[in-house]
């Protein structure tokens, strides 16, 4: 039987408080490049595993192909087992939010009902997710993103597997920081004008899962940001894609001068019923 949202939020909050201090000293070594923190065993391992059994397979999400990134996304969680969706949601937990704020000292932190660019991911072999920045607001362009969280729930996911999140504090042009994509650890980044990530290439064939969150604030996290898309670029030896998706991010952004919410809705989110 899955554990309650309330169950899974408090066994989430508990886990974070009593190693607070250590990730707070995490996120304050690398804030001033790009913020992070993870933790590992972030939830009883059973009941990680259990995610991952019930996670949905590639052929029931959408998948996303072009020159920027190939996976495959889902956020309208009412399609999936609804273990997933208690998971995702605790993290929404107004002491969770405000537990995070404080390990980041972030004053003001909001979390997205509708899931806007959240919900669910899979990877699988030669799926990949090159350098970008992420949309510097929400949907209605209200409030600035500011936090993502990636909870990974794929079993004995190690090194040789790819498929893990890199951070590019000097850029897409330097070395990145690679953070493993670890069975049962949270991943807490900031998102600001320069906190370029990405994902390196799955290179097996298995399926690499993850659960994320955004959190928004009134304020961004440095105050030289401004408003962007999401933008894209290849990877340091790729300077024919890095050309290509320069082009596109630059066209985008004039796209988006133009129609201050775009073209078109994006349709990555949680469409409820009762919303």
């Amino acid at each position: 039987m899955s554990k309650t949202r309330v169950e899974i939020s408090k066994l989430i909050f508990e886990r974070l408080k009593e190693n607070m201090e250590h990730l707070s000293s995490q996120y304050d070594t690398s804030k001033f490049d790009i913020g992070y923190f993870f933790i590992d065993d972030l939830l009883p391992a059973e009941l990680a595993k259990q995610c991952f059994e019930v996670f949905p397979k590639a052929s029931q999400m959408k998948c996303l192909k072009s020159l920027r990134e190939y996976k495959y996304v889902s956020a309208q969680m009412d399609k999936h087992h609804e273990l997933l969706e208690n998971i995702l949601y605790a993290f929404q937990d107004e002491k969770i939010i405000k537990l995070i704020g404080e390990i980041c000292n972030i004053d003001s932190l909001y979390a997205d009902e509708t899931l806007y660019a959240g919900g669910l991911s899979l990877m699988k072999k030669k799926n990949f997710l090159h350098p970008h920045l992420d949309n510097s607001h929400d949907a209605e362009r209200e409030r600035w993103r500011v936090l993502n969280l990636l909870y990974y729930v794929t079993p004995e996911w190690s090194t040789k597997n790819g498929g893990h999140l890199e951070l590019w504090p000097n850029g897409p042009k330097k070395e990145p920081i690679i953070i493993e994509s670890k069975f049962n650890r949270l991943v807490v980044m900031a998102t600001h004008s320069s906190s370029w990530h990405s994902v390196n290439e799955v290179l097996i064939e298995n399926n690499r899962c993850c659960i994320s969150n955004y959190y928004f604030s009134d304020l961004p996290l440095k105050e030289t940001d401004k408003f962007h898309i999401t933008k894209f670029r290849g990877r340091p030896e790729d300077r024919f894609t890095n050309f290509i998706l320069d082009f596109d991010s630059s066209l985008r952004m004039l796209i988006r001068k133009v129609f201050k919410k775009g073209i078109r809705k994006n349709p990555h989110g949680y469409t409820k019923k009762n919303l």
